[in-house]
């Protein structure tokens, strides 16, 4: 026998069930939280940096509007289908301009490259003719071994008759090269420094390669990384103003708060005159642009872009400049 239910209890039971889509809807609504407070999200070891990490990936919080609109469809939830206007906005209004071709017209005065080259490269000659083969004047080369490093130097030498190593780090340059310096920012990462004195001027630039982090069960591990981060701001503002590069693999995008002192006085080549988003790392499958092109003091990006993969985990990534 079916027990009687009055419109009362009825009601009642119908205010418990939560709302059709809600669970769409809180997700929504957490995706736009993330785009637009990502900075005051947790950072630090003791917190395992949920901060960085989100910052590292923070392009592809974008896929969560398609999955949750089709979820709020499936639902047939007019709210929740609304709710994800609110993510879908936050990422337009964040990334929608990177989706478009910034480049500038016109002709560029400096083509510069910059790789991780990986330090079990196994065909560390064909690494260089592709790089060299990009036109650049200025390359900059990362993980740099001494086993390898004859072939770069072999490789290069033609086109790119100056160059300097320091550690691990490398700059090959069609111009004459002065002033060189090296500097830790960990004990064991230098940060290279040299002037080239290009036709229409000299440019300062900077090699850097920062510490890598790590994903574990402690969370996001970026001390090391960090505290370079942080040594490096310190010895750019000692350095000399004027045109300046800073290039390298910073194993972090430009969106992670630890490189903002780093990024106060620079612009990033891709994100004013790239195509898309640049992602560099890992070559296979790029999630993430770690590899970047900086640059101030009255050097304007005309485009930026990706050149093809080599035998390195990274893609080597290319602007060209106008003084």
């Amino acid at each position: 026998m079916t027990p009687y239910v009055t419109p009362r209890r009825r009601g009642a039971a119908a205010r418990l069930r939560p709302p059709r889509g809600g669970a769409v809807a809180a997700l929504a609504v957490l995706s736009a939280l993330l785009l637009v407070a990502h900075p005051w999200l947790p950072g630090g070891p003791a917190s395992g940096n949920p901060r960085s990490l989100v910052q590292t990936f923070l392009p592809w919080t974008g896929l969560a509007v398609p999955v949750l609109a089709a979820a709020a469809l499936l639902r047939r939830s007019r709210g929740a289908l609304a709710a994800v206007l609110l993510p879908a906005l936050a990422w337009g209004w964040a990334y929608g301009p990177a989706l478009g071709d910034g480049s500038r017209g016109g002709p560029a005065d400096l083509i510069v490259v910059t790789h991780n080259v990986d330090d079990a490269n196994p065909d560390p000659a064909g690494t260089a003719r592709a790089v060299a083969a990009s036109g650049a004047q200025l390359i900059a080369l990362q993980e740099l071994t001494p086993p390898a490093l004859g072939a770069y130097e072999r490789e290069l030498a033609a086109s790119h008759p100056y160059h300097l190593v320091r550690g691990t780090v490398g700059l090959w340059s069609a111009f004459p090269l002065r002033d060189a310096d090296a500097t830790p920012i960990v004990p064991w990462r230098l940060l290279l420094r040299a002037t080239a004195d290009t036709p229409k001027g000299p440019v300062t630039v900077y090699v850097a390669h920062l510490p890598s982090v790590r994903l574990g069960t402690a969370g996001f591990a970026t001390e090391n990384r960090d505290e370079a981060a942080r040594n490096l701001a310190a010895r750019l503002r000692e350095g000399p103003g004027g045109r300046t590069l800073l290039v390298g693999d910073f194993n972090g995008t430009t969106a992670d708060s630890v490189l903002a002192p780093v990024m106060r006085d620079f612009t990033a080549a891709q994100e004013e005159a790239g195509a898309g988003f640049g992602l560099s790392w890992p070559a296979r499958f790029p999630v993430a642009r770690i590899d970047q092109i900086l640059l101030r003091g009255g050097l304007t990006p005309v485009s930026a872009w990706t050149l093809p993969a080599t035998a390195s985990d990274h893609l080597p990534v290319a602007a060209s400049l106008r003084y």
